[in-house]
């Protein structure tokens, strides 16, 4: 079973459903906190979400189904807590280290969640394996992106290449899953990320 330490494990939302989507997905990720996704069941997620088993399955599939959709939705959470924090006009050192204090805070507010998209997701197989590839193919995105803004253009860089966001990526997604795993304060990623991002942005 996979969950993340008690202390740290929050659950992804903090505003009130408005949706009975919402409340189920909600009830989901505070099963997950609980249980861990492994353990948890419909029973458990209809219970956090106060509604009844009929009421899920109007909605989802499965359990596997509500939870892509969970991952979905924090994932277009992350992007957009990015793109918030980051000015495109600062020092490009400077924007890299926003993104990664971004990614830090997101991931420090739903460590469980976090936790489930890396180690979980990939044991679904075949039918998380469109998720997986929207999320990342979504995080190159938004790499290019801040690489090719005006901060990065005045030092003279060019934008990254895709494949080597996937190689900065991936390995910041495994970094992650050891700190929740082992408890670690989740401020801990940031040198490493940023120190990793800097030697693959500088001028060569």
């Amino acid at each position: 079973m996979t969950t993340a330490p008690a202390s740290t494990a929050l659950a992804p939302t903090t505003m009130p459903p408005t949706t009975m989507t919402d409340r189920l997905l909600d009830g989901l990720a505070f099963s997950i906190v609980e249980r861990g996704y492994r353990e948890t069941t419909v029973a458990d997620i209809v219970r956090h979400a106060k509604t009844s088993k009929r009421a899920f399955y109007e909605q989802f599939a499965s359990k596997e189904q509500c939870l892509i959709e969970l991952l979905r939705n924090n994932n277009t959470d992350l992007i957009a807590h990015i793109n918030t924090a980051v000015d495109p006009e600062s020092d490009w050192r400077e924007q890299i280290g926003q993104a990664v204090d971004a990614y830090i805070g997101h991931i420090s507010a739903r460590p469980a969640i976090t936790l489930c998209w890396i180690r979980e997701a990939p044991a679904l197989g075949a039918v998380a394996r469109p998720l997986h590839r929207q999320v990342m193919r979504d995080l190159t995105e938004i790499l290019t992106a801040l690489t090719g803004s005006s901060g990065f253009r005045r030092a003279g860089l060019q934008p990254i290449e895709p494949a080597i966001a996937l190689i900065l990526l991936g390995g910041l997604r495994e970094l992650t899953a050891l700190f929740v795993e082992d408890g670690r304060d989740m401020r801990g990623i940031a040198g490493p990320a940023t120190a990793a991002a800097v030697a693959l942005l500088s001028p060569h």
